[in-house]
């Protein structure tokens, strides 16, 4: 299925109910002059796509054509539809969760029934975000170690501090949302301090990787304590979501 058609553009624009930024930008930790914008959207998609024979799950668009690394300008957009992203959100999905807590001057584009996804959290969150989170922070070391995808995407950022210092500072962030997210159902965007400072001397090679790596460790023993202790619900309420579902798609046909 190619993502990036003239067909699906076109249904993502004319469905979006939410837009945002929600790449290093919005956490707070990119470097001025070095980071393309990330942005997701999710849009209802035509009642052909979903009660017909055709299919539309998500449009991909990219500033720079498939293989070119982005830089800074540049702009790497994906829109869900509203039923892919709530599969992927009470799954537990890190940055699908990301639009649930987006403050205002982040949000590109916002209607009634996103206002209303945004204000209903509490259908989504719970505990199985802590192994999602987890498995999210170990991609991240493990790529930072050379573990996985062994062709790097930054080899000056090794050649100037020995390790790649964004996968790094995206392992230990999602350690701190993760736990942030476990303890009161929410995440603060951007990060706040002392953590936000951290992240950014991290980034900039002002931690070690051992440092780095130590932080990780401490915050993903919280994240397995958090599994069984936190006070979010064990599993989303799939039927409430689903009911809701429903009626929004109805509401948007109608």
């Amino acid at each position: 299925m190619k993502h990036d058609s003239p067909e699906f553009a076109d249904i993502a624009e004319r469905g979006t109910i939410l837009r945002c930024q929600v790449g290093s930008g919005l956490h707070g930790t990119a470097v001025r002059g070095q980071d393309d914008r990330d942005e997701m959207g999710i849009c209802v998609e035509p009642p052909e796509y979903v009660i017909g024979l055709s299919r539309f799950e998500q449009y991909l668009y990219r500033t720079q054509p498939e293989g070119v690394r982005s830089g800074p300008g540049d702009l790497d957009l994906i829109v869900y539809s509203l039923r892919k992203w709530m599969r992927l959100a009470l799954s537990g999905n890190p940055t699908v969760l990301l639009p649930l807590f987006v403050p205002e001057s982040e949000i590109v584009r916002l209607t009634d029934l996103g206002r209303e996804l945004r204000a209903r959290p509490e259908l989504i969150v719970s505990r199985q975000v802590a192994h999602r989170f987890r498995g999210y922070l170990r991609a991240q070391r493990e790529r930072m170690l050379g573990l996985r995808g062994k062709r790097t995407n930054r080899p000056e950022l090794i050649e100037k501090y020995g390790f790649d210092t964004k996968f790094a500072m995206h392992m230990v962030r999602l350690g701190v949302q993760g736990v942030e997210l476990l303890e009161t159902g929410r995440i603060t965007l951007p990060i706040p301090e002392p953590w936000l400072t951290w992240l950014r001397d991290l980034r900039q090679g002002r931690h070690t990787k051992d440092e780095a790596l130590a932080a990780a460790t401490e915050l993903e023993q919280r994240l397995e304590k958090l599994s069984t202790s936190s006070p979010l619900p064990e599993r989303p309420d799939a039927a409430r979501a689903n009911a809701w579902l429903v009626r929004a798609y109805q509401s948007a046909w109608s």
